[in-house]
């Protein structure tokens, strides 16, 4: 029944502040548009606590540093947008090109100035990544990004992507790790939903100024490691590291491999 009540409010909400997003988008500016979408936000949360029985709990605001910065997030959770941008005035999200297939959304997105990628990456990905964050960079505004690209089952990760490294360099902005184990309630894009606590961690903030492979390693060990310990916390299970899977697009370029080997076999 909880799942179901949510799930009611969850449509009502997205149709009702989508349709009113989609309006001031015709105003001028950003401030109409982010205004509603905050408002969104909100609602949606108080709906997962009112309905769904799942609450979030925030950890570690204290260490997030001045101005603007990247935050870079495990992505287990549907829920994960909003539970994050809950708890920043302003956030330029990076989010995959799906969404814009939806109606009226696309226009919604490009006013909030979201930063809107191709979910299969590559150098057009990358060149669109650099572009658009750097508007958000320009105008001093922190950034989320989910660096795996893809909603990650609990237990389970994907190679994180080059692309937060790429902005971190570029713009000379400390990243921010996020772990969270948001997953165990509302997990990936489910139906069914779990009542609880769930826990967001804000971590110590990476340096500017570090290589690649140092920089993508020290991220990973710092939100694969922390997100364990929060999933160990809930469930009451020993910490167990998340095991690296591959992507949909990797494990399907590689049975296409193994295709095309055993047809000229």
């Amino acid at each position: 029944m909880r799942s179901l009540l949510f799930n009611i409010a969850y449509w009502a909400l997205s149709i009702t502040y989508s349709l009113a997003a989609a309006f001031a988008a015709l105003a001028p500016g950003r401030a109409a548009t982010g205004w509603i979408i905050r408002r969104y936000v909100r609602r949606m949360v108080q709906a997962m606590a009112l309905f769904a029985g799942i609450r979030i709990q925030a950890r570690g605001k204290e260490r997030l540093p001045q101005g603007a910065f990247i935050i870079a997030s495990k992505h287990q959770s549907w829920g994960d947008g909003f539970a994050t941008y809950d708890q920043f005035d302003d956030v330029a999200f990076v989010t995959g090109d799906h969404l814009e297939k939806f109606p009226l959304l696309g226009t919604v997105l490009k006013k909030l100035g979201a930063i809107v990628v191709n979910n299969c990456g590559g150098h057009a990905a990358r060149a669109a990544l650099k572009e658009r964050a750097a508007d958000a960079n320009r105008e001093g505004r922190k950034i989320l990004i989910y660096p795996e690209g893809h909603l990650a089952k609990v237990g389970e990760k994907f190679r994180y992507r080059s692309g937060v490294w790429h902005m971190y360099r570029d713009f000379d902005m400390p990243v921010v790790p996020l772990a969270t184990n948001l997953g165990l309630f509302w997990p990936l894009e489910e139906y069914r939903k779990n009542p609880g606590t769930a826990t967001l961690e804000f971590l110590e903030p990476i340096p500017t100024g570090l290589p690649k492979a140092e920089f993508l390693e020290r991220l990973e060990a710092a939100v694969e490691g922390k997100t364990a310990e929060l999933i160990a916390e809930a469930t009451g299970q020993p910490v167990t590291p998340a095991v690296l899977v591959s992507t949909p697009d990797e494990a399907a370029k590689a049975a296409a491999a193994a295709e095309a080997v055993n047809a000229a076999a």
